[in-house]
């Protein structure tokens, strides 16, 4: 059996023979002769063998035609076609012809924490990638702690980092260092004198020892809430209501002072602390508003006795230098007398008598 085969450019055709390679051919025309089997592979796409890939590379016209490419179970490969990115190749053999196209891989060993090959971050980004890749974000205001299967392994600062996604244990534990606020709320206390009261308090406060606040400590805000909480308690058992309402400007800073070794120990910074209300139950507030109507009666008393009595006494000082000079005692009784003057329209005269002498005895003495 003869038969005529034809092997354009960039073709190759194997020859097989009762499923051995015996022959290699290139471009050209050829007669097969026998009961041969020949397969033509385009050399502008990966060499998939028929048998197995090791017993063609024996053939040394093949092997020297063919790039192979293994790949262990702890590894991947980024395959490259002309300069661009084509595929993931995972574990096994591939092989892939050489002169027509330039393949170019890259091996990674994804056994490991850290990607210490020579990867683009675009290239880890890349959909067919992410599957391989763990991602952990830490904002320009946060601080980030790096854990590997529990055991913490260093500290790191705002960027973006990639891992292995294998089957260690990798986690990122952020931590905000920007300055925050914290309220406790509606915190009902007692005083010295037993009074029942409610404070409404803040306190601000940043992350300053991220390792402090993650690691050597469980939930640092709710342990910087109850010792603000127990701060607080214990400086308004100290005092009783007249004396806490008296000092109530200087409680902050009796608490921030109280309380700033324990932040540092928690891996804070306390900025300021403050108290927003004072909230009285109804009652307290109906007697301490008796208390103060009270008093605003006897400031306004004492002001009218004060009143009277600088006027009793202008009276008296009026008095005597009257009775001291005669001419302030007349210009004293004129000043009446046109007072008086001023209230009459007009004066109607009945009966006799000298009216302008009266008037001169009124006028002149």
């Amino acid at each position: 059996m003869i038969k005529r085969i034809t092997i354009k450019a960039y073709q190759v055709g194997l020859v097989f023979e009762n499923r051995k390679l015996v022959t290699v051919l290139e471009e050209g025309k050829f007669w097969i002769l026998g009961n041969k089997e020949v397969m033509i592979y385009e050399m502008k796409s990966s060499f998939v063998a028929p048998i197995e890939i090791s017993i063609l590379m024996q053939n040394e016209k093949l092997a020297a035609m063919l790039e192979v490419v293994e790949i262990a179970d702890n590894e991947i490969a980024l395959y490259y076609v002309n300069g661009i990115f084509k595929e993931v190749l995972t574990t096994g053999r591939f092989a892939f012809w050489k002169g027509y196209l330039e393949n170019k891989f890259i091996k990674a060993n994804t056994s490991k924490v850290e990607i210490t090959e020579e990867i683009s971050v675009n290239m880890l980004e890349n959909q067919k990638v992410r599957a391989y890749i763990r991602k952990f974000n830490v904002a320009n205001f946060e601080k980030g702690l790096l854990f590997v299967n529990g055991v913490f392994v260093k500290e790191l600062q705002a960027g973006t980092f990639y891992f292995w996604n294998n089957t260690i244990a990798v986690e990122v534990k952020n931590a905000d260092t920007r300055k925050q606020q914290m309220e406790i709320s509606g915190q009902e206390l007692l005083t010295k004198d037993k009074a029942a009261l409610r404070i409404n308090f803040f306190a601000s406060y940043s992350v300053v020892d991220v390792t402090k606040a993650l690691i050597n400590n469980k939930d640092f805000e709710k342990q910087l809430y109850v010792t603000m909480q127990l701060a607080l308690r214990a400086f308004v058992s100290t005092f009783t209501l007249d004396e806490l309402l008296s000092k109530k400007d200087t409680i902050a800073e009796v608490i921030l002072e109280e309380t700033k070794n324990k932040m540092v120990d928690l891996g804070l910074e306390v900025f300021a602390v403050g108290i927003r209300d004072i909230i009285l139950p109804g009652d307290m507030k109906e007697i301490m508003n008796q208390v103060l109507v009270a008093e605003k009666k006897a400031q306004a008393n004492s002001i009218m006795r004060r009143e009277e009595t600088a006027a009793t006494r202008s009276l008296l000082n009026t008095a005597k230098l009257m009775e001291e000079n005669e001419m302030l005692w007349k210009l004293k009784e004129m000043e009446y007398v046109e007072k008086i003057a001023d209230k009459i329209g007009e004066i109607t005269i009945s009966g006799g008598g000298n009216v302008i002498s009266q008037l001169k005895e009124i006028f002149v003495k």
